[in-house]
C-alpha cells in the first residue's frame, strides 16, 4: 500500500473515496494504491453495500445506523465531546446529523448539553490568517514543519504536514525525527504516488526548502522541478501567507499534542497521528468550509507521479551550459555563480530583449539574470 503507517481500513477508504471522484482512472489509483483492479473493485463493492465496516478484514455489526434509537442524545453529545474535547456544539451537531442520527439538536442546544455537563472550554479556539484560497484541489498544497518537542527516549518529534490549499484536505502528517530534505523528499514522494502531483506547493523561507537572497534555489526544490511542480515561498516574517497549514497545526496542537504531558517515542506520535489525520480528513466538520469535512472537497490529482525523471533539454536558440562542482558556469569569458543546487546540472541561456542582459534557465524556470554591461 501506499500508506504503511495507517491502518488497512483507512487506506481502502481513501482509495474508495478517490476512486467515485473519477478524477483519475481506476487502473492508474489501483496502481498508486499497489493493488489489483480485482481486489479494488472489491472494497469499492463492500464500501457501497456496507459503508466503512465493509472495509475491514473481518465483518462486524455496524457502530451507527440512520435509525439508532438506543441512547439518548444527549448521551451521544457527551460521549463525542470527551472523545474530542475541542468540538463545539456546530460541529457535533453536523457530525450526528452526518451520521444518521434523527431529531438532531440545532447547535446551540448541544451548547446547552455540553454546559449542563461541565464540558465547555472557557479559552476561545485560536485563530489563524487566511488570505487567500485556490479555486481548485491541487492547485496548489501547502507544507511546513512545526515546532519539535521532546520525547522521553532523549529524541526530538518534528511534525510535517502539508494541507492542499482548496479543501484542506491533509495529505501528509508525519512524526519525523529530522527536518532534513531526505526526509521532506521521501514524504512527498509518497504522496505525489498516492494523490497525484499539484502544480505548485507553498512553503516558508525555512530549513529544508529556504534559501538565501542572492540564492533562492535548494536541492529539494531543483528535484520538485524535475518532477513538474512549482514552488513558491511565503513572504519573510509573513506566516499568514501560509495561513491554513498554520491553522492545521494548531488545531493538531490542541486536539492531540497537547491530550498528554509526555510522549514516549515517534511510533507512539505516529499513531496518534494517524488515528486523528482520519478524523480530520473524514468527520472533522471544519469551519471555513461550512462544516463540511475536507474530504467532501478534495479530489486526486489527475498528474501522476513520473516513473523517471526526463533528461533537461533546451530549445535550439539556448546556449547550454555545465554547472560545475563549485556551482559556476563559463559564459562570455566570464565566471558566473548560479548556486549549490545546480552543481553538475545543466542550464541554458538566452538573450533578453535588452543587450547585453541574459536570462540563465534551469528546464522551463529562469534562476539568473546575467548582466554583462557591468
Amino acid at each position: 500500500m501506499a500508506w504503511k503507517e495507517t491502518d488497512r481500513v483507512n487506506e481502502r477508504r481513501e482509495f474508495v473515496v478517490m476512486a467515485g471522484s473519477g478524477m483519475v482512472s481506476f487502473a492508474e489509483l489501483c496502481r498508486r494504491f499497489g493493488v489489483s483492479r480485482p481486489t479494488g473493485y472489491e472494497w469499492l463493492s463492500r464500501w457501497e453495500s456496507e459503508g466503512e465496516e465493509g472495509l475491514r478484514d473481518r465483518s462486524r455489526r455496524p457502530l451507527n445506523s440512520p435509525a439508532r434509537t438506543a441512547a439518548p442524545v444527549e448521551d451521544v453529545v457527551v460521549k463525542l465531546r470527551r472523545k474530542h474535547p475541542r468540538w463545539g456544539g456546530r460541529k457535533i451537531s453536523r457530525v450526528l446529523k452526518n451520521r444518521g442520527y434523527s431529531d438532531v439538536p440545532a447547535p446551540s442546544t448541544v451548547t446547552g448539553i455540553l454546559r449542563r455537563n461541565g464540558l465547555l472550554n472557557p479559552d476561545p479556539a485560536p485563530r489563524a490568517y487566511e488570505s487567500f484560497e485556490r479555486a481548485v484541489p491541487n492547485e496548489l498544497w501547502q507544507m511546513d514543519f512545526k515546532g519539535w518537542f521532546g520525547l522521553d527516549d532523549n529524541t526530538q518529534c518534528h511534525t510535517f504536514g502539508m494541507l492542499d490549499d482548496h479543501s484542506r484536505f491533509n495529505l501528509v502528517l508525519a512524526a519525523c525525527g529530522n527536518q532534513q530534505s531526505s526526509t521532506v523528499k521521501q514524504l512527498l514522494t509518497r504522496a505525489f504516488k498516492t494523490y497525484g502531483l499539484p502544480e505548485a506547493i507553498l512553503c516558508d523561507n525555512g530549513s529544508p526548502w529556504g534559501h538565501d537572497h542572492e540564492f533562492k534555489w535548494t536541492g529539494l526544490g531543483v528535484w520538485l522541478c524535475d518532477v513538474g511542480v512549482d514552488v513558491i515561498h511565503s513572504r519573510p516574517f509573513h506566516p499568514q501567507t501560509a495561513g491554513k497549514e498554520e491553522r492545521f497545526h494548531l488545531t493538531l496542537d490542541w486536539e492531540v499534542i497537547s491530550t498528554r504531558d509526555q510522549w514516549s517515542d515517534l511510533k507512539t506520535v505516529q499513531a496518534a497521528y494517524d488515528k486523528w489525520r482520519t478524523v480530520y480528513n473524514y468527520e472533522r466538520p471544519h469551519d471555513s468550509l461550512a462544516l463540511d469535512v475536507p474530504a467532501d472537497h478534495y479530489q486526486p490529482s489527475t498528474r501522476p507521479m513520473p516513473l523517471t525523471i526526463e533528461p533537461v533539454e533546451y530549445p535550439d536558440d539556448y546556449m547550454v551550459r555545465k554547472v560545475s562542482s563549485a556551482a559556476v558556469i563559463s559564459f562570455k569569458g566570464r565566471k558566473v555563480r548560479v548556486g549549490k543546487a545546480f552543481r553538475n546540472q545543466l542550464v541554458g541561456i538566452r538573450p533578453t530583449t535588452t543587450d547585453g542582459i541574459y536570462q540563465v534557465h534551469y528546464r522551463q524556470k529562469p534562476i539568473r539574470t546575467l548582466n554583462l554591461t557591468t
